[in-house]
């Protein structure tokens, strides 16, 4: 009789200078052998409430500076967030796309130069407009001896889902920045389809 494989694996830890400043990288694997990091700032005791991010991998804001979505901005804005409060976590999950995929994001921008939406788009490919899971983030947290979190994100699902998950979040903390001419109509469909929040003066 086999044991049962694990969901979620930690795998190793090292050091990762920054510009913003050095931070540890944990890795993390899926029994589909999906790979997650994270990365851990200061010290803090269990039980301490700890500054985090959950973001989802997007290449083209990250990596190359697209400004079609607040990714890059948002991604830069937290590093810089812990730095300033020195201590936190960001949990960089590989989940492009809200969960389509790198090559499917790219189709969806095509439908979106041709009129549609993000949410719109998604759906016309066949696929849900919000594909992510968040279950890894409990171990992540686990691992890092953080059960307590204060969450950057304007996105309430994050919230309920880490807390249905068992961690405690104490607060909601806003992260806007890096509002476009070219991503406004974007940020406006998250508002609007998916229950992000944002400052409403942001789109007038």
């Amino acid at each position: 009789m086999t044991s049962k494989q694990p969901k979620y694996e930690y795998v190793s830890s090292a050091r990762l200078p920054t510009r913003h400043g050095e931070f540890r990288i944990h890795g993390f694997v899926e029994a589909s052998g999906q790979e997650h990091v994270a990365l851990s700032y200061g010290k803090w005791e269990k039980g301490d409430t700890v500054p985090i991010r959950i973001h989802s991998e997007c290449l083209t804001g990250d990596a190359l500076f697209s400004t079609r979505c607040d990714c890059g901005f948002q991604l830069e804005k937290a590093l810089q967030n812990i730095v300033e409060r020195g201590q936190g976590v960001l949990l960089y999950l590989r989940q492009e796309g809200r969960g389509i995929g790198l090559l499917n994001k790219i189709r969806a921008y095509n439908l979106q130069d041709s009129g549609m939406d993000t949410v719109e788009a998604n759906e016309h490919l066949g696929f849900d407009a919000d594909l992510r899971s968040y279950d890894i983030c409990k171990l992540m947290l686990d691992t890092l001896d953080v059960t307590q979190v204060e969450l950057m994100t304007n996105n309430p699902k994050k919230l309920a889902a880490l807390e249905s998950l068992g961690v405690n979040v104490v607060a909601r903390k806003p992260i806007d920045h890096g509002i476009t001419a070219d991503n406004k109509h974007y940020l406006k469909t998250k508002t609007e389809k998916l229950g992000h929040v944002f400052d409403p003066h942001l789109f007038k």
